[in-house]
């Protein structure tokens, strides 16, 4: 039965499949407290999905596995009922992670990624609408420099050799499929790495007010991009990468500032159009 009451919490979580392999968030931390799991709730776009509530050094946030995605419910869908939930939470600062393709013939298997823009290149994402939908947003900046940066601190500080770009832009996919050759060729010029969590999860944070980061760990090469990729390295990428993942999503999130000061609040202005 979905309960009622959102609990509070300042910070959030949403697990990609960098981190699907890994027990986020009590069993990567001993500071990381699970105050209660499996929490599901009604929204306007339907029952959410499930949601654990933990506390790290002090500071409340909500975790939620895969993006929410799960069999029967479009992403679109989904995605809104895990911002639905965020919002009444009075989440302002979201960290996420994916693991992603790479455009760049210069991204390897294994690199880290810190995006700071996206292409959105979806098809059926944004018919669900917003969650506020009562401002003008404007996506500049679209990701938080301050995420970002705690991000790129957690990473030197847990896997100091592990190649790192702190910039790169995501472009976004439809899915479920992969791409084409053809695609791939298509979308090479707009950006680095590819894949199809990030939209519209980054405007749809901007929509509640609260910030957003991710880091991606690249698990192949997208179709014609250097060699074709081999399945069984994207899943030992996904199994042998997933506790670092965690770890730095942790670790990022103890650093965060508790305070509601970011210049992302200042790109979220009143609609124009009433």
């Amino acid at each position: 039965m979905a309960a009622t009451a959102v609990p509070k919490a300042a910070f959030a979580l949403i697990g990609g499949s960098g981190s699907l392999a890994a027990p986020l968030p009590g069993d990567l931390d001993p500071g990381a407290r699970v105050v209660d799991e499996a929490l599901v709730f009604d929204t306007p776009w339907g029952e959410s999905p499930p949601f654990t509530l933990f506390e790290l050094d002090g500071r409340r946030a909500l975790h939620v596995r895969l993006h929410g995605w799960r069999k029967g419910v479009s992403r679109g869908r989904a995605s809104r009922q895990v911002f639905s939930v965020l919002h009444r939470a009075g989440v302002r600062r979201i960290l996420a992670d994916a693991g992603v393709g790479s455009l760049n013939p210069l991204l390897d298997p294994g690199d880290l990624v810190i995006a700071d823009d996206f292409v959105d290149r979806t098809t059926d994402r944004d018919r669900h609408g917003a969650v506020v939908g009562d401002h003008l947003l404007i996506m500049r900046d679209s990701v938080c420099a301050t995420g970002r940066e705690a991000l790129r601190a957690a990473v030197q500080s847990l896997a100091p050799g592990r190649r790192l770009f702190a910039r790169g832009t995501y472009v976004v996919t439809e899915g479920p499929r992969f791409e084409s050759p053809a695609e791939v060729r298509q979308l090479q010029g707009l950006g680095d790495i590819i894949g199809q969590s990030f939209v519209p999860e980054v405007w749809l944070a901007r929509d509640i007010g609260a910030c957003y980061a991710g880091i991606y760990v690249v698990v192949n090469y997208a179709e014609g991009v250097v060699r074709e990729w081999r399945h069984e390295e994207l899943a030992r990428i996904f199994h042998d990468d997933a506790a670092l993942i965690g770890h730095i999503l942790l670790k990022a999130l103890a650093a965060l500032p508790g305070d509601n000061r970011c210049r992302c609040r200042e790109l979220r202005k009143p609609t124009l159009l009433v």
